[in-house]
């Protein structure tokens, strides 16, 4: 199997079965990117829940039933490919800026970055955040918020596997990723990500020293990212305020 959408082409009439009576149906790559991309462009103005099939046909140029022979699920089908679209995009780009970085330091300030930019900037979610938030928000709790962190996670420890091994650039790369997720769910009048400058002296100022705790010889236990309790325990190891700087040179 090649992987890419089935296309089923009509019968030749001598086949004996006739031509009309058997269904074309049309996946191709460039009507698949053209709904998806007029979907977007729908969303943007308004919204997923009142963009409908006939609006998406409309900014494609094509036909409702051009629609229903790509995406047979309808809108339902069509909002799913529109997320998965969006996210191999900014996969890609994230690869490409990261991929180009040859320190550590660089390699997640040019991550971030370019994640930070392309989430607020982008039209469609800008418009969802503020019309439809309980539509974002679905996906950044519970399960879905767990698959998304993983999958980002998977996707960004290779680009630091060179600096530490896989169970560290794992645990960074999801530090990196909830970093993301919450400067982009609640900006910070403060610190702007979306400028390299700023985006460096977080990362200098918080994640590298993190690094270097991470990877301290005489760590005993590893330090846990999930939120810790209110009441502090005298048993619990590895609190926050129990961590010591490690001093020396930045990764």
């Amino acid at each position: 199997m090649s992987g890419q959408p089935a296309r089923l082409r009509a019968v030749p009439s001598g086949a004996g079965v006739s031509s009309s009576s058997v269904p074309v149906v049309d996946r191709t790559p460039t009507h698949r990117v053209r709904i998806v991309d007029a979907t977007l462009a729908c969303m943007a103005h308004r919204g997923t829940t009142k963009t409908t099939v006939d609006d998406i046909a409309r900014q494609a140029g094509i036909s409702r039933a051009t629609v229903y022979r790509v995406f047979p699920g309808g809108k339902v089908e069509i909002l799913a490919a529109v997320v998965d679209t969006e996210m191999a995009r900014l996969f890609s780009a994230l690869g490409v800026r990261m991929g180009t970085a040859d320190r550590l330091a660089d390699v997640l300030v040019n991550g971030i970055v370019e994640a930070v930019t392309r989430v607020t900037t982008h039209p469609a979610l800008g418009y969802l955040v503020e019309h439809e938030p309980d539509v974002v928000l679905r996906h950044l709790a519970f399960d879905e918020s767990n698959q998304l962190l993983a999958t980002a996670t998977r996707f960004v420890a290779p680009f630091l596997a060179r600096w530490m091994d896989p169970e560290e650039s794992a645990r960074v790369a999801e530090w990196s990723t909830r970093i993301v997720l919450s400067y982009c769910i609640n900006p910070s009048s403060e610190t702007d990500l979306t400028d390299p400058v700023q985006a460096r002296r977080l990362i200098e100022t918080f994640v590298l020293p993190g690094i270097r705790a991470l990877q301290a010889p005489d760590r005993t236990a590893p330090i846990a990212i999930a939120a810790f309790a209110a009441e502090r325990r005298p048993d619990r190891p590895n609190h926050p305020s129990d961590i010591t700087p490690v001093k020396g040179d930045q990764p």
